[in-house]
């Protein structure tokens, strides 16, 4: 350090790039570092950014630069290549318990992703009980990313019938005489989720 008077035969800083790398895309990289020349040495860099076949996939050309006060300076350039191998991070509705004559509430799957756009899917498959209102539905929703990874999660929905059926008629009391003709009439029922006997 020469306390900011030039030197000009003062070397340029010696500056240290990361290496060239693989990184997952989203990652935080090193940073490059410098020492020398008249000065503490200011590092700055410049990207020139090459897609690849997906959002998540590209390649970075960093250039490095450390400039001392006295204007001399380095250059160094470091090759990034991201990939996108993580797949969306999937949240799938909580399961729960419902009565077969209440309405069903199927809320949507929610997810992110840090480095593309994705689309969710989603499948049912119902699986019938002992009775009519007696089923599970489970659903399967699956999150792709424009790379391709995939994070499947299911909501499983339990319908059941714990309410008994209503009278709806019943055939009022009466007295007979023996020798009279005893009417039979028939009760009738309703019931909130299948047929009654």
């Amino acid at each position: 350090d020469n306390d900011g008077i030039c030197d000009p035969f003062e070397l340029p800083p010696v500056l240290q790039i990361p290496a060239d790398t693989l990184a997952e895309c989203g990652a935080s990289l090193p940073a490059a570092t410098a020492s020398g020349g008249c000065s503490e040495p200011v590092i700055t860099f410049e990207d020139e950014i090459v897609e690849g076949n997906c959002e998540g996939n590209f390649s970075i050309f960093r250039t490095w630069t450390a400039t001392d006060n006295c204007g001399n300076s380095a250059s160094r350039v470091q090759t990034i290549l991201f990939q996108d191998t993580t797949a969306p991070e999937l949240n799938a509705p909580e399961d729960y318990t419902i009565e077969c004559s209440d309405e069903l509430v199927l809320d949507d799957a929610t997810a992110t992703d840090i480095c593309s756009s994705f689309q969710i899917e989603e499948t049912s498959v119902t699986t019938p009980g002992d009775a009519a209102g007696n089923y599970v539905i489970v659903r399967t929703f699956t999150a792709t990313d424009d790379a391709g990874n995939s994070a499947s999660a299911t909501q499983t929905i339990t319908v059941q019938d714990t309410t008994a059926p209503e009278f709806t008629f019943v055939p009022a009391d009466y007295t007979v005489e023996c020798s009279d003709e005893m009417p039979m009439d028939d009760a009738t029922a309703s019931d909130n989720c299948g047929e009654v006997t």
